[in-house]
Formats: structure tokens, C-alpha cells, sequence
């Protein structure tokens, strides 16, 4: 089994951080002779195991799992994969984005584990394509980009926007975020905004209650009022975020923790922003194409003009025996 993080959450079901860490010790009391537990380096947690129970950890740089030599460029993700079990190299992402790295070293730690080969560890990881709504590219042009990500957690969306920001880090990044649950806007609203505070521009909804009713207080109005003071913001309802998109110039943009029926929704904007764009092309091209064309008539009504006064000209000349 792998645990990837440990960091509170879901406060409102275990009461407390204490209360949530000791469901994750006690989880790890419950692995089997035989099984392994993979860590992610760093986290808090106190291992229960049973005896007869091998314990490893990972991370992308250190570990018992780790990367090495690691090659970002021309839209790729390329490392060494080192491994107790083997190493193998030059992995390729099939998603390539910076979080994958360990996710995938996490991945391939567990498949080597269950006795896959690194041949098939090496296909599979340069074939898998992602999982809805995880980094979910919906729009990836040269123009614009559009990603949905369900990250709820402020460490979650911090990951997700660092990659955002390793892959496109000369373009204005968007995120439109929706808080999840009253309690955890309550308990996390600083992180959620210093986390946020990493985009160029943040347009923020009003809270989804789920399974939660109104807490008295406690508001989407509690991050926007901590993000970073420079950051560009905005303070909307869901249903208002259609009609903004229309009038911004869009490059990156991110929807996080947002309902997907309103993902569709954005999208069709997104799409239809493009559209707009080559519109605005064709019509410059064709605009340019006539005006080099009356240039070509002009010109060449110039020169035949000139040619005819030089001719005239030659005439007189030669009527005056001159040379």
C-alpha cells in the first residue's frame, strides 16, 4: 500500500489533526505479513507494522524510490528510476507534468512490488494518458490552455498550479476556484489563499456545501480578502463566471474544486474565445492579402505610366536630334 500524504483534512468527520494522523498509524497496523507500506518521504506518520512487513519510502529526489537525471523540455518529462528493485531508465510521462514524477515513482515502486517487469513498468508509464478531472487537459492549443483539476486540499492545488507554472511559466495563469465544504474553508482559508496566491489571476466562487449546511462567518470572502495584495481578483457566484470569461483574453486557465456541469460550460467559452481568434486571423489575412493586392495594381499602374512618359519623352528627344 502507498500513502502519499498525510496533511489535514476532512476535520469535520475526525474532529481533530491528532484524530487524523491516528487513523493513518492505525491503518498501517493493518497490513499483512508479506505486504509492504511505500511513504512519501516527509510525512507525518508513526508506522504500526506488523512484523514481516518491509517499509520503503519515495519521493521525486530522495528515497528508496526516487528520480534521477531529470530532462523537462519540448513538451516532455523524461528520468532515471531508481529502485531497490531494479532501476530503469529514461521513464517517459505519458502526462507530463512535474506532479507525475512522483506519483509515477510511487506507481512503479508498487508495480515492482507485484512483480511487473521494468519493460512493462516503462510502457506503461510512457502510455497511461491521465484520469478525469486530475490535470485533465481540455483545451491544449498553441493559443490557449484549459485544465480541470478536482484538487480541494491547499496542498493539492499548490502542486497543481507549481506544474502549471514549470510548463507555462511566460503565460498568465487563471484559476477559477470553488471552495469545497464550509469547515474546510474554516480551518484552511489562509493556506487556501496563500496557496492561490501562486496564479496571476484568481476568480473565486461562493462555497459548495455538499453534504454541510452555512456555517455563520465563514465565506469564500475569507481567502479572497488573504490573497497575495497584487494578485488580480474577483469574487463571484458560479452562475457569474460564464459572462466574465467572455470578456477576458485567456491564456491558461484552471478550474479547481468546480462542478463539472460548469467546466462544460467554460469549456464551450474557452472554445468559442478561440474561435474568435482565428476569425480575427482569417479576417487580418484577407485584409492583408487585398491591401497587397491594390499595392501590386498600383504599383504596376505606376510603372506603366512611367514607362509611357519615358517613351513620349524619347520621342521629343529623338525629333530634336538629341541624344
Amino acid at each position: 500500500t502507498i500513502i502519499t500524504s498525510t496533511d489535514a483534512d476532512h476535520l469535520d468527520i475526525y474532529g481533530t489533526e491528532e484524530a487524523y494522523l491516528e487513523s493513518f498509524n492505525h491503518y498501517t497496523s493493518l497490513i499483512q505479513p508479506g505486504g509492504a507500506l511505500i511513504i512519501r518521504e516527509g510525512i507525518r506518520l508513526q508506522p504500526r507494522l506488523q512484523e514481516g512487513v518491509r517499509l520503503y519510502t519515495y519521493s521525486s529526489e530522495s528515497g528508496d524510490f526516487h528520480a534521477e537525471n531529470i530532462r523537462i523540455g519540448g513538451g516532455e518529462i523524461v528520468f532515471d528510476y531508481v529502485s531497490p528493485l531494479g532501476n530503469i531508465s529514461d521513464v517517459q510521462l505519458g502526462v507530463p507534468v512535474a506532479i507525475n514524477i512522483e506519483n509515477g515513482i510511487a506507481a512503479m515502486a508498487l508495480a515492482q512490488l507485484g512483480g511487473v517487469s521494468n519493460e512493462d513498468i516503462k510502457t506503461g508509464m510512457a502510455s497511461f494518458r491521465g484520469v478525469d478531472r486530475r490535470f485533465d487537459f481540455k483545451i491544449k492549443t498553441d493559443k490557449v490552455v484549459y485544465l480541470s483539476d478536482y484538487a480541494h486540499h491547499p496542498e493539492e492545488i499548490k502542486q497543481s498550479i507549481l506544474s502549471m507554472r514549470a510548463l507555462y511559466g511566460d503565460k498568465k495563469l487563471t484559476g477559477i476556484f470553488q471552495p469545497h465544504l464550509y469547515t474546510r474553508t474554516r480551518d484552511f482559508y489562509q493556506e487556501f489563499a496563500e496557496s492561490l496566491s501562486l496564479l496571476d489571476e484568481v476568480i473565486l466562487t461562493d462555497i459548495y456545501p455538499a453534504r454541510e449546511l452555512p456555517i455563520e462567518g465563514v465565506s469564500s470572502q475569507l481567502i479572497y480578502d488573504n490573497l497575495r495584495p497584487d494578485i488580480d481578483k474577483i469574487l463571484c457566484t458560479k452562475e457569474e463566471v460564464i459572462d466574465i470569461l467572455k470578456k477576458k483574453e485567456i491564456e491558461v486557465n484552471s478550474t479547481v474544486s468546480l462542478k463539472e456541469t460548469y467546466e462544460m460550460r467554460i469549456a464551450d467559452i474557452i472554445k468559442s474565445y478561440e474561435t474568435r481568434i482565428e476569425d480575427i486571423k482569417a479576417l487580418c489575412e484577407t485584409r492583408i492579402a487585398d491591401v497587397k493586392k491594390c499595392c501590386e495594381t498600383r504599383l504596376a499602374d505606376m510603372k506603366q505610366n512611367y514607362e509611357e512618359r519615358l517613351n513620349d519623352h524619347k520621342e521629343m528627344f529623338q525629333s530634336l536630334n538629341l541624344k
